[in-house]
């Protein structure tokens, strides 16, 4: 009985230590999100923003590498003009669903955090993680508490992404635009321009190409098949050789030991000379036992 509890507080403690290890290890983007809406309550609550002027934040200690941005614009405008700020340009005629007086949106370039939060199997990003979200600011003395979606009547909102620009066109027709849901699954699509991306919702967004270990698995699959026909034709090969030797040399111990057993004189017979065994003659014995 106490072998049994032992072994059992044992399976606890491993438990509790994996899953301790996998909440450091968690970098969900819904606590991305939640962090960000925080972060953009607490700033506009400490500063006063002039609607259309992007402010570039100061991100808190442990999101050190990224870069946030905030703009307040109203509904009004949005419907009006759009909104051309950091990596996006929101065209004309969008609204916010709800609908809301003022709103805040919300900049991120995730920088080195990309990865930690976002990835694609087999894919490999090649421009960092970039995003927005939209939160309702219609009242300025209070917090940012709710996030809001935009409706851009069918238009796209189209993501730049400048380093892009001068990839030669071998990448360009491996890239592909990556666009990210809520629960962080990944969608894939054509880069419509060079080094542009497009969407019909904020969100997150980046730029992958095919990792190296796709793009050669094909190669090794190849390799490993020819290696594998040579080997089995060397091995057949040694394999058939190898019981013709051991035959060859069973027939000559045989005939060695043949040789051995039989011992022939030698005569000539003309002008030939032949092997002839030798001749014992049995000595005829009388009856009464005397020789003759």
């Amino acid at each position: 009985m106490v072998k049994y509890m032992s072994l059992s507080f044992i399976c606890l403690l491993f438990t509790l230590f994996f899953h301790s290890v996998n909440s450091l290890n968690n970098f969900s983007s819904s606590s991305l999100d939640g962090l960000l809406e925080s972060f953009a309550s607490d700033t506009l609550d400490q500063s006063r923003l002039h609607s259309g002027s992007l402010y570039r934040a100061t991100p808190p200690a442990n999101l050190s590498g990224m870069e946030i941005s905030i703009v307040r614009l109203r509904s009004r405008r949005l419907w009006n003009r759009g909104a051309n700020f950091s990596y996006f340009s929101i065209p004309s005629r969008t609204t916010s669903v709800p609908h809301v007086r003022r709103l805040v949106l919300v900049y991120q370039d995730l920088g080195n955090w990309s990865s930690h939060y976002y990835e694609v199997a087999d894919y490999s990003f090649i421009a960092t993680v970039v995003g927005f979200k939209a939160f309702d600011a219609s009242n300025v003395s209070a917090k940012v508490t709710a996030q809001v979606s935009l409706n851009t009547k069918g238009k796209p909102i189209l993501i730049h992404f400048p380093n892009l620009t001068m990839l030669s066109r071998d990448v360009i027709s491996r890239t592909r635009c990556v666009a990210f849901a809520a629960n962080g699954t990944a969608y894939l699509s054509k880069m419509s321009l060079p080094g542009v991306c497009s969407s019909r919702k904020e969100g997150h967004f980046s730029v992958v190409v095919p990792s190296r270990r796709k793009q050669r698995v094909w190669v090794w699959w190849v390799i490993g098949f020819v290696v594998g026909i040579v080997g089995l034709f060397l091995v057949g090969y040694v394999g058939m050789v190898s019981v013709r030797l051991l035959k060859t040399k069973k027939i000559q111990i045989m005939e060695r030991q043949a040789d051995e057993d039989l011992v022939l004189a030698d005569r000539w017979v003309g002008s030939s000379k032949m092997p002839s065994a030798a001749v014992t003659r049995t000595m005829p014995v009388l009856e009464n036992g005397g020789f003759i």
